[in-house]
């Protein structure tokens, strides 16, 4: 049980778990889960009583909220069968602290209440709504809850949290909250049941939120069911159906992007919007996010690989008017003559790359042959 004013230790062993994870089955366990509540409460008002300190006192939470379990941590509180079911998962994220809190605090509630009233108090503070989103993001859906208006401001801050933590994890180039953005999406946004729980706005907003982290954490593959559970928009005579928002959120979450190698992975991911209907804005819409990385310079200044994620990206979906495009496209280069040199001699080290390799091919494909009869 961690001591008074200490922080939660943890290894850096990563491991993984999936989103159910064992329950627990001590109670030594929920002492443990208990004494990490309190603490968490004790760090929490001594942020609020020192402004002068909140900012480190926040982040250091923060951090300790969001580490990953230790093999001890996991004996404590899934005891020694548990916890090995938890190490041996191959499947889902690393389990963090906030994982293991959120379970907790639906399973007991009363000891996540503390910390819940702290929160509520403080809403105008920026922490609030990260902290509520990391350990209340199930309570919020699995308990009874009959106070409409708190219910709209849980609700609220539900969705703003989850968008700073997944900023955080964009920023980062990191998965670390990637359990809770899957508890959103198929435990909730899949779920009607669930989704219902919290208002018609609320669940709006959560879908534009979960449409642009989607590709991102990797499950395009649950996207045809996402689609059919969107919510009415007021709005959706002018920008279309659930295809239609999904895509224009993803188009502006892409143009948002500073870290190369997050643009990088949306660019190979947004290859499952193939063969999706859309209208005729939004298909341009997004054929100009995808052209505006294909060109150096201004306004995007993307590298060398962003452009070719893009002409790739932009071809496979838009076969159409290829060619055109790249000849508008090589056209306008030659506009801009100190390009000229880096484009010459990255030609000239594919074609060299070329042909090397297709010298290696042949080389070991008549080697092949030769050791044919030999062996015959």
């Amino acid at each position: 049980m961690p001591e008074k004013g200490s922080s939660i230790s943890v290894s850096n062993d990563r491991l993984t778990i999936p989103i159910r994870m064992p329950p627990v089955s001590t109670a030594r366990g929920s002492a443990y889960l208990n004494a990490l509540a309190i603490e968490i409460e004790k760090k929490l008002q001594r942020a609020i009583a020192s402004p002068s300190q909140r900012r480190d006192l926040v982040q250091e939470l923060f951090a300790d909220v969001a580490l990953e379990v230790d093999g001890r941590a996991k004996d404590i509180i899934f005891g020694e069968e548990g916890a090995s079911l938890v190490a041996d998962d191959e499947y889902g994220s690393p389990i963090c602290f906030y994982d293991v809190l959120a379970d907790h605090f639906v399973s007991t509630p009363q000891d996540g209440r503390p910390i819940l009233d702290l929160i509520a108090q403080h809403w105008t503070h920026s922490f609030a709504s990260n902290f509520f989103t990391l350990l209340f993001h199930k309570w919020l859906f699995e308990v009874q809850l009959d106070n409409l208006e708190s219910l709209l401001r849980y609700s609220s801050a539900l969705v703003q949290g989850a968008t700073n933590v997944f900023w955080i994890d964009i920023q980062t180039n990191a998965r670390r909250f990637q359990s809770l953005f899957q508890y959103l999406l198929e435990e909730v946004a899949l779920r009607s049941e669930r989704l219902k729980k919290i208002p018609l706005q609320a669940q709006r907003d959560l879908f534009l939120l979960l449409s642009r982290f989607t590709l991102f954490y990797d499950l395009g593959d649950k996207l045809e069911s996402f689609l059919k559970q969107f919510p009415d928009y007021p709005n959706a005579f002018l920008v279309g159906g659930a295809s239609d928002i999904f895509v224009t959120e993803l188009a502006d979450q892409i143009q948002k992007l500073k870290v190369e190698p997050v643009l990088l992975h949306y660019l190979s991911q947004i290859k499952v919007l193939q063969g999706m209907e859309l209208r005729l804005a939004t298909s341009t819409r997004l054929k100009t996010c995808l052209y505006s990385f294909t060109s150096p310079g201004a306004p995007m200044y993307p590298t060398r690989a962003v452009r070719h994620a893009a002409w790739d990206a932009l071809d496979f979906l838009f076969p159409v008017g290829r060619i055109p495009r790249h000849l508008i496209s090589l056209f306008f280069r030659l506009l801009y003559p100190w390009y000229w040199p880096s484009s010459c001699w990255n030609f000239i080290i594919s074609c060299i790359q070329a042909v090397f390799y297709s010298v290696l091919r042949f080389v070991f494909s008549s080697w092949e042959n030769l050791r044919k009869p030999r062996q015959s």
